[in-house]
């Protein structure tokens, strides 16, 4: 047995064995354990902080910031579990005496599904990687987590990875509940996927690496889910009044959103829809402004550099795309410079490999003839993450259909914004319809990320004595709870 295979299989079987203890911990105990992870992210302090800048590329201010939100995630998954609803606890109580047949006891609630492997993303050395949000709701979920660490930052992994042991040992948890294993390679995310301890993955990246996993664990004699993220274009699309009226804040807010961390954001609004209506030119004209004023910035690895210039050849390689900008020389050959360009909405239309994602500074400008052109184009794309709707309120109420349209292809839908920034929140939903994401019913941001990692159960007729204490006559946790369809904190 190679050595990547036995340390693959000693951390699931220890995931296993731990899963028979972590999966009956309480949410108030897992809570506490949630939080003293992120106190053991802080307590890395600055090691942590200059170690993601050697190994990103990133600033100083955007790794302290994605520090905080890795641990404010963890905290309010903490206190998400600590509270209790999202068990979905729901009772209907017995009727024996129902005719013509008694009425059984029914009680339900969501149940932990088994060691879940997570895999490190790379443009978020933080808050999607070691301890992110994968982690942190497969942990609150009550599921031991094994980590394949991302081979563009491993010092980081590394650090992260031990602190969360750390937790691991205080909180007197046995030790399988977390693993790290570090791999440059392919071989452990492989076996890690194919091991039949493993219950599911949680992924964020490309597609062509989702859809090998996906693929790996379709494959297997239990099939399991893969929660892949996969990336998107993002369509903006400009309605004639905003696009007459402001089209100077709007490309000043498209190209900072295009360049904002050297465009390696999943939610990179990639592509541009208006009509070549009054205001266009202008419009066209201010992008370039901004554009050529905007000085080029570090990638986080040399790979992802090297796939941005070989999309990026591959866009311009099609005659009918049309550079329109590019900004400032890059200072060193590991800098790129944000570049927006233009295509006619019927070549964009006929062609599907200009649907495909440039992960970068890039962003596509497609221009219609019409209003009904734009909903052409719209009806064209493969499903996204976010899409964006530019227009004055008084345009707004004639665009139902082209709403509707978006809302088919989209996760997220914003008005006059731009889709860089994924707030941590409740109502939040990071996904989409494939390709976008693996399984669009799920978001991989936000407390109900959790949903992805619990399948529920029902006790029938069960004795008092045997049930979990949320699912109790007495609610001794005090939850909100469904009972005979009300929604209810009170005993029964």
């Amino acid at each position: 047995m190679s050595d990547m295979k036995t340390r693959v299989n000693q951390a699931m079987e220890s995931a296993l064995s731990a899963f028979a203890t972590y999966k009956k911990v309480s949410g108030k105990e897992r809570a506490a354990f949630l939080r003293l992870i992120g106190e053991e992210i802080k307590n890395l302090g600055d090691e942590l902080v200059q170690t993601v800048v050697a190994e990103s590329n990133l600033p100083e201010g955007r790794i302290l910031g994605e520090r905080g939100r890795t641990i404010d995630q963890l905290n309010k998954f903490a206190d998400l579990v600590e509270e209790g609803s999202w068990l979905e606890a729901t009772i209907d109580v017995g009727a024996p005496s129902r005719q013509p047949l008694p009425k059984p006891d029914l009680r339900r609630l969501m149940v932990p599904i088994g060691p879940v492997v997570v895999f490190g993303a790379g443009n978020f050395p933080l808050a999607f990687s070691v301890a992110g949000g994968d982690t942190a709701s497969a942990l609150a979920g009550g599921n031991p987590v094994v980590v394949k660490g991302h081979p563009a930052h491993p010092k980081t992994g590394e650090l992260v990875g031990k602190a969360i042991e750390k937790a691991v040992k205080a909180s007197s948890l046995p030790e399988g509940t977390f693993s790290f294993i570090q791999d440059s390679g392919y071989e452990s995310g492989q076996l890690l996927v194919q091991h039949p301890v493993t219950k599911a993955v949680g992924f964020t990246g490309s597609y062509g690496g989702g859809m090998a996993l996906v693929k790996l664990a379709s494959e297997r004699e239990e099939p399991i889910p893969v929660f892949a993220e996969m990336g998107s274009i993002n369509p903006v699309v400009i309605l004639k009044e905003a696009l007459a009226t402001e089209y100077a804040s709007i490309a000043a807010k498209l190209v900072a959103s295009v360049n904002m961390g050297a465009g390696q954001f999943c939610t990179n609004p990639g592509l541009v829809i208006t009509t070549k209506t009054a205001g266009f030119e202008s419009f066209v004209e201010e992008l370039a402004k901004q554009v050529k004023a905007t000085a080029g910035s570090k990638m986080f690895s040399e790979s992802v550099l090297r796939n941005y210039k070989l999309n990026s050849e591959k866009m311009f390689a099609h005659s009918e795309v049309i550079l329109v900008a590019q900004g400032e020389e890059a200072a060193d050959s590991g800098q790129v410079s944000p570049a927006i360009a233009t295509v006619s909405a019927s070549d964009f239309i006929q062609k599907p490999t200009l649907h495909e994602e440039v992960f970068g500074p890039f962003s596509l400008l497609v221009v219609c003839d019409s209003e009904e052109q734009v909903l052409e184009v719209v009806k064209s794309l493969k499903g996204q993450l976010t899409a964006t709707i530019h227009g004055l309120e008084s345009e707004l109420p004639e665009q139902q259909e082209l709403v509707d349209n978006l809302i088919e292809k989209c996760g997220r839908l914003l008005l006059n914004g731009v889709p860089t920034g994924v707030e941590v929140c409740a109502a939040m939903q990071h996904g989409g319809p494939f390709p976008a994401a693996s399984d669009s019913r799920f978001t991989s941001v936000g407390v109900s990320a959790i949903k992805r990692f619990v399948r529920p159960v029902s006790y029938q007729d069960f004795p008092e004595v045997m049930l979990p204490a949320e699912l109790q006559n007495s609610n001794p946790l005090n939850i909100w709870r469904t009972v005979d369809n009300q929604w209810t904190k009170d005993s029964i």
